[in-house]
C-alpha cells in the first residue's frame, strides 16, 4: 500500500486507525524558500515504489514544510503505536533527504520553509530532531531503520550550528545508514525491498555509513520460502490439543529449554520451524537472560533518567540523560558493572539498581560536604579580602575587590559604593574631558577606553577606564569557552519549569539567583557561576549536563 504525499508543499494523509506497522516513511527536501537548494534532495521519493512492493505502507513527503514535518512524525507514531499507546510489532523504516545541521548534541533535518536561522531555539518550530525519529524507531528493535542523505553543500548554518551530520544516539536495535542521495536510493531500491537481501554489506559496498544494530545478515523483507520438492509432501500429522498446549506454554516461557524440549517431543510437530528460529535468535544474541530480566522490571522512563544521574554522579558517561538505554547508556552501565565485580552485561537487576543509587547518594553527599567546605573557605577569603580592601571605601580598594571577586558576597556594595564616586566625579568634571568621558561609556568597547586614556592618563575617570578595559579584554579571552557553554545549554532546551527547579535549588543553597520564574538572567549567571566554582566545575554561567546533575544530586537529603 502506498500513500502519497505530493506537489511542493506536502499534503499529509491522515493516518488510517488500522494502519500496519509495517511503513515507511520518505522525505525528500529540495526547493529551500530561504536557504540555497540541495541537489537531488527529494531523490529517495524513487525508491517508494520498491518499499511498497515488499508490503510497507509507504508515506511520501516532497519539499516538506515544518507543519508537514509535525504531522509525519504524529504518523509514523501512530503506525508504531495502538490508540490504547501499546506497541504494535512491525518493521519501520524512515529515509530523509535534505539539509540537516547539527550542534553537536542533536541533528535536525530543516523544513522548506526554514528560516536562516539566528538562535538556537529557532529549531524548535522550525525543524525535525533526529533523536525525536529515533525514539521512535527504538519501539521496533531488529526492526527499524533510519536512512539519511547528507548534504555536500556546506554552508553557515547559524549561531553554535554546522551543516551535516553530528554524533547520534542510537537506541539498542536501530540501524542508521547515511550517504548521499543517490547511494541511499539504489540501497533502498535493490536492497531494503529484496526477500532476504542482506543490508549491511550491500550498504557499505555502496559507500554509505552503516552504525547502529548492524548484522552481516540483517533482513528488512522476509525470504520468500523455497519452492516445494516435486514428490508431494505427506500431509501434516493433525495437531492435537496436548501438542498446543504444550506449544503455547513454550512460547510464553519464551526459554532455550522450553524451546528444546518442545523439539525433544515434537520432533516433526506442527511449530518445529518456529520452535528451531526461536532456538538460533536465543542462541545468538549474548546476554539475552540479563535483558530479559530487566525487561520485567518495566522500567519507567523517569527510572532510567535516575540511573542515567547516578552514572553520571559516578563519572561513568551515558552519553546523555534522556531515559533511553542507548550504546551510551548501555556501555556505562557495562563498565560500573566491571568495576562492582559484576558480569558486564550492560543490563540491571534490581539489586544492581539499589546499589548504584546507594552508590551515587553516598557520592553525591560526599560531593556536596566537599563543596560546602570549599565554600565557606571562599566565603572566609572573600571576607577577609574585603576587610583590607573594599570595606575602606576608596576607589583603590573597591576596585581591587571587584578584580579578584567580581562575583564576590560584597559585589553588590562594591558596585554601589562605585558607581557613588563616579557620580561625585562627574559632578566635578566639565569640558572635553566629560563629553569624552559620556561617549567612551555609551559606546563601551576596548578601542573607546584606549582612546580615552591616550587622551587622560592621569584623567579622573582612569582607574574606571583600566577596569572596564581588563575586563572586556578578559571576556574576549573567553568568548570561544562562554560561546560553546551557551550552545551547550542551549541545545539541552530547557523548558521554563526546568530552569524554575534550577533556580529554587540555587536558592535554597543561598546563592541569590534573582526572581525564580524560569528566566535566566544577569543574577542567575551570578548564582551559577558561585555554585559551579564551589564545585571545582567550570565557572561559565550556563548549565550542561553535568552541572544540572550535581544541581538536582545536591538536592538529595535537603
Amino acid at each position: 500500500m502506498r500513500r502519497f504525499l505530493m506537489a511542493t508543499t506536502a499534503c499529509l494523509a491522515v493516518a488510517q486507525p488500522g494502519l500496519a506497522s509495517d511503513t515507511a516513511l520518505i522525505v525528500g527536501n529540495g526547493d529551500y524558500r530561504a536557504l540555497a537548494d540541495v541537489t537531488a534532495g527529494d531523490g529517495l521519493i524513487a525508491a517508494a515504489s520498491s518499499l511498497s512492493g515488499s508490503g510497507l505502507t509507504v508515506i511520501e513527503a516532497r519539499n516538506a514544510t515544518a507543519r508537514d514535518l509535525t504531522a509525519l512524525m504524529d504518523q509514523l507514531q501512530d503506525s508504531a503505536t495502538t490508540s490504547d499507546g501499546d506497541i504494535r510489532p512491525g518493521r519501520l523504516v524512515v529515509l530523509l533527504s535534505g539539509r540537516f545541521v547539527t550542534s553537536g548534541l542533536d541533528t535536525w533535518l530543516l523544513p522548506v520553509d526554514a528560516p536562516k536561522l539566528s538562535r538556537l531555539t529557532d529549531l524548535s518550530q522550525n525543524a525535525l530532531p533526529l533523536s525525536t525519529v529515533l525514539a521512535i524507531l527504538a519501539t521496533q528493535p531488529g526492526q527499524s531503520l533510519l536512512g539519511l542523505a547528507t548534504d555536500d553543500d556546506q554552508q553557515a548554518a547559524g549561531p553554535f550550528l554546522t551543516t551535516g551530520l553530528g554524533p547520534l544516539a542510537i537506541p539498542q536495535g536501530v540501524t542508521v545508514i547515511s550517504g548521499t542521495a543517490s547511494a541511499l536510493e539504489q540501497l533502498a531500491t535493490d536492497t531494503l525491498g529484496q526477500p532476504g537481501a542482506a543490508i549491511v554489506p550491500a550498504a557499505t559496498a555502496l559507500g554509505l555509513t552503516v552504525s547502529g544494530y548492524t548484522p552481516l545478515s540483517l533482513s528488512f523483507t522476509p525470504k520468500a520460502p523455497d519452492a516445494p520438492a516435486e514428490r508431494p509432501k505427506p500431509p501434516a500429522p493433525a495437531l492435537s490439543d496436548t501438542e498446543r498446549s504444550f506449544w503455547d506454554q513454550t512460547r510464553t516461557a519464551d526459554t532455550e529449554t522450553g524451546y528444546t524440549r518442545y523439539l525433544d517431543r515434537y520432533p516433526d510437530g506442527a511449530f518445529t520451524a518456529e520452535a528451531t528460529q526461536a532456538l538460533t535468535e536465543i542462541r545468538s544474541e549474548p546476554n539475552r537472560n540479563a535483558r530479559l530480566a530487566e525487561d520485567q522490571l518495566a522500567l519507567s522512563q523517569d527510572a532510567r533518567r535516575e540511573v542515567q544521574r547516578d552514572l553520571s554522579l559516578l563519572e561513568f558517561n551515558p552519553k546523555g540523560i534522556d531515559g533511553i538505554f542507548g550504546p551510551g547508556s548501555r556501555a556505562a552501565i557495562a563498565e560500573w558493572q566491571r568495576r562492582n565485580d559484576a558480569e558486564p552485561t550492560g543490563y540491571l537487576t534490581t539489586t544492581q539498581i539499589a546499589r548504584l543509587d546507594g552508590q551515587a547518594e553516598r557520592r553525591a553527599a560526599q560531593l556536596e560536604a566537599e563543596a560546602e567546605a570549599r565554600r565557606l573557605d571562599q566565603e572566609r577569603q572573600d571576607r577577609a579580602f574585603w576587610q583590607e580592601t573594599g570595606a575602606i571605601g576608596d576607589e583603590a580598594g573597591l576596585r581591587a575587590y571587584l578584580k579578584r571577586y567580581p562575583d564576590g558576597i560584597h559585589v553588590d556594595d562594591a558596585t554601589a559604593a562605585l558607581a557613588e564616586i563616579e557620580e561625585a566625579k562627574l559632578a566635578k568634571v566639565a569640558g572635553q574631558e566629560r563629553k569624552l568621558w559620556d561617549s567612551t561609556r555609551k559606546t563601551d568597547t576596548a578601542q573607546a577606553y584606549q582612546a580615552y586614556l591616550k587622551a587622560f592618563p592621569q584623567g579622573a575617570f582612569a582607574a574606571e577606564a583600566d577596569t572596564r578595559l581588563a575586563e572586556l579584554k578578559a571576556a574576549d579571552a573567553q568568548s570561544a569557552e562562554l560561546s560553546a557553554a551557551a550552545a551547550a545549554e542551549a541545545a539541552l532546551q530547557l523548558p521554563g519549569f526546568t530552569k524554575q527547579i534550577l533556580e529554587q535549588r540555587l536558592a535554597a543553597l543561598n546563592l541569590d539567583p534573582g526572581a525564580v520564574d524560569g528566566t535566566f538572567d544577569a543574577d542567575t549567571r551570578r548564582a551559577l557561576r558561585r555554585y559551579q566554582t564551589a564545585r571545582d566545575l567550570p565557572a561559565t554561567g550556563y548549565v550542561n549536563q553535568a552541572t544540572i546533575v550535581r544541581l538536582l544530586a545536591d538536592a538529595v537529603g535537603q
